[in-house]
Parts: structure tokens; C-alpha cells; sequence
């Protein structure tokens, strides 16, 4: 979402109208539109803001994991093929001279099965959904800067500019949630910064026509050649290759900042001189390109906090909500929307002010219990593959020994059961849970 740094001041709300709501939601992406959703299932009145009308493009790899399915489903939502969605079976990984292909685990608590779907269809289903439980979605919706409480200092509505026409219109809530992605400049608005001393990443990707469009896994290169120059180079980060069941795949990659490279590199020619290095076969070549190479930041591990304050909450990447192991968003987006609401819901139904402030203080506790030592791990492991030597080690010795790698899928794709798992499910859980909550 659009908006301006300098927070406009109102003494008081306006009366109740069409703009006058119980929660506001700025963004109607997977975060904002699962928020919206859960709302809205509850008997919330919310209204729904986003900046572009539907369907539009966002940039993402489109592969769903187990994760990500499970909020779906909890959503109501038809994932079925028949519905036009591609099932997966799980993780191809390639790196270090050896191919392994490892299946989702078999989980009580999360299907054994993936999705692909492109962003732009994605997206507005889930707004569609949203609409659908009782949310109110305006697009072409841009939202300006907050309107803030004199007395309190807390957000009490947003300003905002509507239609083609830009009306200026004003939006009231006495709960306004921030899902307008890494930019998030309503939380900056408010004085929300980002958090340098937590990873960021960038995607890069592009599609082509390709016979592999319709492969049962989804596909991850641990080791990222650039071979333009005269000796090939090592590069940190992983490439992807997602079939997309409709003739063509998505084919990007995702970088860190933690390495030397981050700066210095054209991503976008990296992606090409990564393409150019396949199997003519596999089409990844300019004439069979489908569309541009688009980027896109990957905001990771709570790189903004707190996730809430003065009448504000963050979700999904306005709250740095990417899993640093594997740059998945769209999972914690949704699962962080879901937490948000129930929070939401819980302090709407307190009688007093304090009362409700106190239900609200919960939520980003609830975050940190949820997954802060985990992304503690990921902020540790992210240093660790920035170095391209460990990458290449740790592609060329632990791609060899199967079980290592099914409890590095488990690990990397946060896939558990809470309680009564195996042995490796009580490892990862172990170490998450005495890992610090930062």
C-alpha cells in the first residue's frame, strides 16, 4: 500500500457510515485478507483496502507449502484440481552433484501435500473468500496517511483516496491491522521502523514455456552458479523451479543480505546466466519467456516490531513474518492473519478500555511463542549459507545421507507435530522452544 509518513490528526471519529467499521485492514493479500476472513467469520464488521483491483500480479515463487494448505482448507476453500489448483508431493532438491527427492512428511497435523497457484488468481480468491464471510473490500482503495487520536496517540482510521477519480475519503476503526507488505509505510507512519540486525531477502523471478510445467515436485537448487565470467562463481542463495501445470514454470531465485554479494550483483542477469546454464529442453530461454523478470523484497524473522501498538497491529510481511530458512511468506502471512483476529475478536468482546488494550498487548506475545525461537534457529542458519563455502559443503556432504536431509526438509519447511511426533519432530521442537524469543 501507498502511503504518506506524516500522520494527520482528528479529535474525534465521525458517526457511523459506510466508512466506519470495527477493524480496518489495510491490504488485501494473503495476511490481510485471511485477517479479514477470520473477522468477518466472527461477526466483526470490517473493512477490507486495497491499493489495486483484482487480479493483479505480485512477484513469488506461487508454490504453496503444507502449511499454507492447511489454512486453506481452514478457510473453506476448494483446493481441489478440479478447482485449478496443481498438487505437489513434495521437494526435489539438486546441488553438490546429487538429485534427492523427498515427499512432505506424514503428519497429523498438516496434509501431506503442497499447491501451486499464481499470485494474481491466488490472491484474489482469498479476497473473494473475505467478501464472502461479511468483509467489506474496496479497491482502488490508496490509503494515505493515519488519522491519529490527539488524546491517546493511538490510530483511530486512515486516510484514503478512492476510485479513479482519487475522492478523498476517511476510513474510521478503533483497530486499524497494517497488512500492506515489506513497505508497509502505515507502520512507518507510526513509527514502526525496520530492524536492521534481522536477515532481508530478494526474490527474482520470471516464467517460461516449458515441458516441465506439470512436475510433481517442487524443485530447489542448493548451489546458485554464476558462469558469465571466466571462472564459474558460487553464489549465495538458491534457485527454484516451480511447474505450473498450465505449460509454463516459474523459474527464480532468492538472494540474502547476508552476503558480500547482496549489493554488488545484477540479480536479474544472474537469473538469466542461471537459465542459460539448463537443458535446452527445458525451454528456459529469452524467446520462451512469458513475461518479465520482476523482483521483490522478503522482509524475514520479525524484522519489525512490536507487532502491535496504539490501536495498531502488523501481520504477515508488514511484520517481517518470511521464515529466514526458506523465504516462505505466504504461510506465516495467513497463519499470523488467523492469530491476529482471534486476538481482535477476543479483546472486541472485553467491556472497558483497559480491558481490551490488555487483550490486544497479547498478540505479539502469542507471535513470539509461536515462532520466535524458530526464527532465532533461521537467523543463525541464514549467517551460515551466506558464506558460500559452508553453502557448498553443506550442499555436497548432506544431500548424500537421505535421513539428514528428511530432517533438514522438516526443519527448513518448519513441518512438525507439536506432540506425538518422531524423533525428529522432537529435536526441532526442542531447539525451538529453548532457542530465545527475539
Amino acid at each position: 500500500m501507498t502511503v504518506v509518513t506524516e500522520p494527520h490528526s482528528e479529535p474525534s471519529p465521525e458517526p457511523f457510515s459506510e466508512n466506519t467499521a470495527d477493524v480496518i485492514v489495510v491490504g488485501a493479500g494473503p495476511a490481510g485478507s485471511t485477517t479479514a476472513y477470520h473477522l468477518a467469520k466472527s461477526g466483526l464488521d470490517v473493512l477490507l483496502l486495497e491499493k489495486t483491483e483484482f487480479p493483479r500480479e505480485k512477484v513469488c515463487g506461487d508454490g504453496l507449502t503444507p502449511r499454507a494448505v492447511k489454512q486453506l482448507v481452514a478457510m473453506g476453500i476448494d483446493v481441489s484440481e478440479e478447482a485449478g489448483w496443481l498438487r505437489n508431493k513434495g521437494l526435489r532438491i539438486i546441488g553438490g552433484g546429487v538429485r534427492l527427492q523427498l515427499d512432505w512428511p506424514d503428519l497429523a497435523s498438516f496434509p501431506d501435500y503442497g499447491l501451486v497457484r499464481k499470485r494474481d488468481d491466488f490472491d484474489e480468491q482469498l479476497a473473494r473468500n473475505a467478501q464472502k464471510a461479511g468483509a467489506r473490500l474496496f479497491e482502488r482503495c490508496n490509503v494515505g496517511a493515519p488519522i491519529i487520536d490527539d488524546r491517546t496517540g493511538r490510530i483511530t482510521g486512515v486516510h484514503a483516496k478512492l476510485g479513479e477519480e482519487k475522492r478523498e475519503v476517511t476510513f474510521h476503526a478503533p483497530l486499524v491491522v497494517a497488512a500492506d507488505g515489506n513497505s508497509t509505510r502505515l507502520s512507518l507512519a507510526m513509527g514502526l521502523h525496520r530492524r536492521e540486525d534481522r536477515p532481508m531477502g530478494v526474490a527474482v523471478r520470471t516464467y517460461f514455456e516449458s515441458p516441465r510445467h506439470d512436475d510433481d515436485y517442487l524443485e530447489s537448487w542448493l548451489e546458485l552458479w554464476d558462469r558469465r565470467g571466466p571462472q564459474d562463481r558460487l553464489l549465495p542463495g538458491y534457485g527454484w523451479i516451480f511447474g505450473m501445470g498450465d505449460g509454463t514454470s516459474n523459474v527464480g531465485l532468492g538472494v540474502l543480505n547476508t552476503s558480500d554479494s547482496f549489493k554488488e550483483l545484477d540479480w536479474r542477469e544472474v537469473l538469466k546466466a542461471w537459465c542459460a546454464s539448463m537443458p535446452e529442453d527445458w525451454g528456459y530461454t529469452p524467446e520462451n519467456m512469458t513475461g518479465p523478470i520482476r523482483g521483490a523484497a522478503l522482509p524475514m524473522a520479525f524484522n519489525r516490531q512490536p507487532h502491535y501498538t496504539r490501536g495498531l497491529l502488523l501481520v504477515g510481511d508488514a511484520g517481517g513474518l518470511v521464515n529466514p530458512f526458506n523465504g516462505e511468506g505466504i504461510a506465516y502471512a495467513m497463519e499470523s492473519g488467523q492469530i491476529a483476529a482471534d486476538v481482535i475478536v477476543q479483546a472486541h468482546a472485553r467491556p472497558t478500555p483497559a480491558s481490551r488494550e490488555l487483550a490486544l498487548q497479547r498478540y505479539p506475545r502469542v507471535l513470539k511463542d509461536t515462532y520466535g525461537g524458530y526464527y532465532t534457529l533461521g537467523r543463525a542458519f541464514v549467517k551460515l549459507i551466506g558464506n558460500p563455502k559452508v553453502m557448498k559443503i553443506a550442499a555436497q556432504r548432506g544431500l548424500t545421507h537421505p535421513m539428514l536431509m528428511k530432517f533438514t526438509l522438516k526443519l527448513l519447511a518448519n513441518l512438525t507435530d507439536p506432540t506425538g511426533g518422531d524423533a525428529m519432530d522432537r529435536i526441532i521442537n526442542g531447539l525451538s522452544r529453548v532457542a530465545p524469543k527475539a
